[in-house]
């Protein structure tokens, strides 16, 4: 018998050219394929994306938060800045130095050097409006939080 006589007793309908594009196991000694939940692989990669992209939005909040923060700050500085060069300064303000800013009995204010505790008893029945530090960008920042502008 030559080979073009010989038949294959195995219908075709039966066997494939490509057995591992087959989604199941093609013979005895192949590796057990188990086909998958594929709505639970979906359900675990939703909730994966989730959970990250919670993470990642939670981080921004917390940025957003913080900018809005400093731009209340530098807001505070700006509009005690104001006050400060609008009122009465009898002396040079060096850049890094403290500085004590009072509101005077006939409502204007002015700049000082001296605390309320370096004045001793000739200190004049002004009210403390704030400590104030000026900074190198000539803003005043605020030292005492409980004395706000």
């Amino acid at each position: 018998m030559s080979n073009e006589e010989m038949e294959n007793p195995i219908d075709k309908d039966k066997i494939t050219e490509t057995p591992g594009t087959l989604e199941y196991a093609h013979h005895a000694g192949s590796a057990l394929v188990k086909p998958e939940d594929k709505g639970k692989i979906k359900g675990r990669a939703v909730a994966a994306m989730y959970e990250q992209t919670d993470a990642h939005l939670d981080q921004i909040r917390e940025q957003i938060e913080l900018l809005g923060r400093q731009v209340q700050k530098i807001e505070a500085r700006r509009q005690v800045s104001e006050l400060i060069y609008g009122s009465s300064i009898p002396f040079q303000p060096l850049i890094g130095h403290t500085y004590h800013f009072y509101r005077k009995d006939d409502g204007t204010h002015q700049l000082s050097m001296l605390s309320p505790k370096e004045w001793g008893r000739s200190m004049p029945s002004w009210e403390l409006v704030s400590s104030v530090k000026l900074l190198a960008d000539h803003t005043w920042e605020i030292l005492d939080d409980e004395n706000p502008v």
